[in-house]
Order: structure tokens, then C-alpha cells, then sequence
């Protein structure tokens, strides 16, 4: 039994306290996935845009959360045609090591396949290459596309200009159990 499920409306204040925790705050160092030394602020998300990407009837967030009820961990899945989006991977500083970002990846191989898609592609900050490189441990290749980082400036400003690489993994059916 694993400790994933599909979140709900109910889920979006533990979402976004768990990504500005993971991505943008003082502790987030503790962990490996910090953009707090490459984005100057403090939100990477808020409830408003959660909630709306909840309402898109092709987009989900899977939340892992451990025995007490306490979310430690989410991603954002959105059906993109034959392929399926993976983004806002997010675990606690303290628990990150511990294999729950793999289970989100299988849990999202599965999730794909269910809904017919045959890969998984995903936007990584270019200047991340600790997080490129597991990544591409677990299967995912770089496309060779590039994207600018382009957001609102209420989730940050990025202290040089930024890029995202694209990278993919092709799924077949009998890879995943």
C-alpha cells in the first residue's frame, strides 16, 4: 500500500505551504530541490493558481502523505495529448533521500498509462544540474529544447536570467507494474 493519493480542493493550503517550504524558504536548503539562491521571494505558488489548475479537468496532483495524515510530498500531472506533463515535484527538505520522489515518478508512469499516454516530459531550472542529473538517472532524456523562465513576478524574481531544459521519458506498457 503505498501512501499516495489524489488530491482535492481540500489539499490546497498543505500544497502550497509544502512548495513555497520546498522550492523557496530559508529551510529549503536542508533539501536539494531549493531555487532560493536563483529566484529572489518567498512564493512559488499560491492557493488561487492550485486551485485553478485543480479545476482543469485534464490536470491532478498526487500528494504522498505519511500515516498521520500530514502531506510531506506532492506533483502536478496535466494530460497533454499522448503525452503527460510533470511538474511541481515537491518532498519535504527533511524526508527528500528517502525514495518518495521515485514513488511520485512510478506513480506517474502509472498515471500516464492509464490515460494512454506513451511519455513523460517536464521543464528543469538549466542551473539545477544536481536535479537534471536524477532525473536522467530515472530514464528521462534531455529533447534538446530550451524555454526561457518566464514567470509572474509575485512568485519570484530570478537573480540572472534563467532557462528550463525539457526532458523526457518514452513509456511502453510493460515497463511499468
Amino acid at each position: 500500500m503505498t501512501n499516495i493519493s489524489i488530491a482535492d480542493q481540500h489539499d490546497v493550503a498543505d500544497i502550497v505551504g509544502l512548495l513555497n517550504l520546498t522550492y523557496r524558504s530559508k529551510d529549503s536548503f536542508r533539501g536539494w530541490t531549493s531555487e532560493a539562491d536563483l529566484i529572489k521571494g518567498i512564493m512559488r505558488a499560491d492557493e488561487h493558481t492550485i486551485f485553478d489548475l485543480m479545476q482543469d479537468e485534464k490536470c491532478v496532483f498526487l500528494k504522498y502523505s505519511e500515516s498521520n495524515g500530514k502531506m510531506i510530498g506532492c506533483v502536478q500531472l496535466k494530460i497533454d495529448g499522448k503525452k503527460l506533463y510533470l511538474g511541481m515535484l515537491s518532498v519535504v527538505p527533511e524526508k527528500q533521500g528517502a525514495g518518495i520522489g521515485k514513488l511520485f515518478l512510478e506513480a506517474a508512469e502509472k498515471y500516464a498509462l492509464d490515460n494512454d499516454c506513451h511519455s513523460i516530459y517536464m521543464q528543469v531550472l538549466s542551473d539545477r544540474p544536481e536535479l537534471t542529473d536524477w532525473y536522467l538517472r530515472h530514464g528521462y532524456k534531455f529533447t534538446g529544447e530550451r524555454k526561457p523562465f518566464e514567470v509572474d513576478e509575485k512568485f519570484g524574481v530570478p537573480v540572472k536570467p534563467l532557462n528550463f531544459f525539457i526532458l523526457e521519458k518514452k513509456l511502453m506498457a510493460n515497463e511499468v507494474q
